[in-house]
């Protein structure tokens, strides 16, 4: 087992970099499987996600050939179903984007139940909602889905709710129909432009990227075609926390302000500044940290959900009380009682809603990872800690953030990577 040891209680300093986004570079892997023709995808995180998806494209038959050490030539000419990898499916959630390109290939298809972290419900309703409505037939058994797409046809979409990867996996079926699907109650999160920006050098007409209504003219024939994934906005906004909670002066290379309005703004209520220049932010520390109202996620442009966790590590920091708000997801507060162990006080109100009571001190102990984004709020936590911590079930770590001990050491970290039986 690989556990994370951290000495924490030290501030940090430098220039850290944000890798390519891990929700853009999934359903953009999956997407190559829309064309016969070669797709160069270049930025990719070297991330186990990523991996998992790339086991998932070759056992489907797709040639993968690494062209650089963070770019991907994928060939999807020749694609049978016969020796799919479910293991591989089974340990991701975003092998969910597969539904829409094997709905563009094949007539008819089986995909596993996919994985992923254990983070509350994930209903797939949206998605089989949307698929029927674009003429494919998708029924859920205990291992996993069953597809019947034989009678697909472009159409309009109205989709259930702000569903990301249901707006992803109707865009990618939509850019490989012939005529005109308009799909609305879209997600608008900027990974799923990203895919929208592939899509078209892919051949698909689009428009309303952005918004929450997208008019996507497929065409039965997609070229290949060349991308490069966007920086890791959740990325970037974990490590502009991790320099408010631990009072470092950090910078954070290939940030896009763009993409961290309401992440920035809300710092700054917590007490911080920035210092803006081109791609890279500075976050300037606060010399005391002041608990705000409430730190709410909600679908994008709102906070994400996904640096939900981080955030509730910065209030044990601040003074006074933080209502934390996931109105997402009832199963992303696991982080909660492993911070109680380092000291943290706070309270759990129902599963969407926990009150984090600061300003108090926190002390290294053995903690333990549950799921891809609590891991990262834990080394923030960590390091923001007075003595040692252990982390275990670091793999979730792994699942998101490229090798991240490395990178938190170039800014004075002192986090190592261990083997323990």
């Amino acid at each position: 087992m690989e556990v994370f040891e951290i000495t924490g209680g030290k501030r940090l300093s430098g220039t850290i970099e944000v890798g390519g986004s891990k929700n853009a570079a999934t359903p953009i892997l999956a997407a190559t499987l829309l064309s016969i023709e070669p797709c160069t995808i270049k930025n990719i995180p070297l991330i186990e996600d990523v991996f998992r998806m790339l086991e998932i494209l070759e056992s489907l038959g797709a040639q993968v050939e690494w062209v650089g050490k963070k770019s991907v030539r994928i060939t999807a000419k020749n694609l049978s179903l016969k020796k799919a990898d479910a293991s591989a499916v089974r340990q991701i959630r975003s092998s969910i984007l597969l539904l829409g390109p094997l709905a563009a290939r094949f007539r008819s298809f089986f995909l596993a139940q996919p994985g992923g972290c254990v983070i509350g419900a994930r209903p797939v309703d949206t998605h089989v909602d949307a698929f029927r409505k674009l003429g494919v037939d998708i029924r859920e058994t205990a291992k996993g889905y069953q597809a019947d797409a034989s009678r697909r046809h472009a159409g309009k979409v109205v989709l259930k709710e702000l569903s990301v990867t249901a707006t992803e996996n109707a865009m990618m079926l939509a850019a490989a129909l012939p005529g005109k699907t308009v799909i609305k109650i879209a997600a608008a999160e900027p990974h799923v432009e990203d895919l929208g920006r592939f899509l078209i050098k892919l051949g698909a007409k689009i428009k309303g990227l952005g918004s929450h209504t997208l008019e996507i003219t497929g065409s039965r024939k997609l070229s290949g075609g060349e991308h490069t994934i966007i920086p890791d906005h959740n990325e970037a906004a974990t490590f502009l926390i991790l320099g408010a909670a631990t009072g470092s002066e950090i910078t954070v290379k290939h940030a896009r302000e763009e993409h961290l309005d309401l992440v920035l703004e809300k710092l700054r209520e917590f007490g911080t500044d920035f210092r803006i220049t081109g791609d890279a932010i500075t976050i300037i520390p606060a010399r005391v940290l002041r608990a705000v109202p409430k730190v709410e996620s909600r679908t994008y442009p709102g906070l994400p959900t996904d640096i939900q966790a981080p955030f509730g590590v910065l209030a044990t920091q601040a003074k006074g009380s933080t209502l934390i708000f996931d109105t997402l997801f009832e199963g992303r507060f696991s982080y909660v009682s492993e911070l109680e162990k380092m000291g943290a006080k706070a309270t759990v109100l129902n599963p969407h809603q926990v009150v984090v009571h600061g300003k108090t001190p926190l002390e290294g102990t053995v903690i333990k990872s549950y799921d891809l984004r609590a891991g990262v709020a834990l080394i923030i936590a960590a390091l923001a800690a007075k003595g040692t911590t252990t982390i275990e079930d670091i793999y979730q770590v792994d699942r998101g953030y490229e090798r991240i001990e490395e990178r938190l050491q170039k800014i004075g970290a002192r986090i190592e990577r261990k083997t323990r039986a």
